[in-house]
């Protein structure tokens, strides 16, 4: 667990006294992660550091272009040279590759690619079962509320709007997944 505690060291530093909320949500994404580990095998550290430091990029030394995933996984690779995979599932994670490509930013985004789909999966999942304060929520509430809070003239809105399908379907592949990893244990 040395890359998930570096994380937690990390993200807290940037998050828990200046953004209490970001921070107390991103505690919650991790506890999510580590809820997973079962079914990820030798990614589970991996998740559970890109869980805990998912949204540093809304942290203030972090902030370039405006978006929270790219400015997250180009803090991790350029300011402390975390490994490549990490930087990935933090800058594709939720609706990122939408509102990268609402904002113009596809191609920053693409710095940080391919994504492996099986952890985008799962830091999704993660987040939408996370509500803004650390508490557990349903994904499909998750997402209206997300849309409540940017209203339809925000380019959030528009991009979770747009990714909400597959955004739903990224946490019932998770939840299959899990499914079969317990109706496996058990058999």
């Amino acid at each position: 667990m040395k890359l998930a505690k570096w994380a937690h060291d990390l993200a807290e530093s940037l998050l828990a006294d200046r953004l209490p909320d970001r921070w107390a949500h991103s505690q919650r994404v991790y506890s999510q992660a580590l809820a997973l580990a079962p079914t990820l095998g030798e990614d589970a550290e991996l998740l559970a550091a890109a869980a805990i430091a998912h949204d540093i990029g809304y942290a203030r030394d972090a902030v370039g272009t405006g978006q929270h995933m790219i400015d997250g996984a180009r803090y991790l690779r350029d300011v402390v040279g975390a490994d490549p995979r990490l930087c990935s599932i933090v800058a594709f994670h939720t609706s990122s590759p939408w509102e990268a490509a609402e904002l113009g930013l596809s191609e920053a985004l693409d710095e940080f690619g391919p994504a492996e789909q099986e952890l985008v999966d799962a830091i999704t999942y993660c987040d939408l079962t996370s509500s803004p304060t650390g508490q557990l929520v349903d994904p499909a509430q998750r997402l209206v509320e997300v849309l409540d809070r940017y209203g339809p003239s925000h380019v959030v809105f528009r991009a979770v709007s747009a990714a909400r399908p597959e955004l739903l379907n990224r946490v019932e592949r998770v939840q299959q997944r899990q499914a079969a990893a317990v109706q496996e244990r058990f058999s």
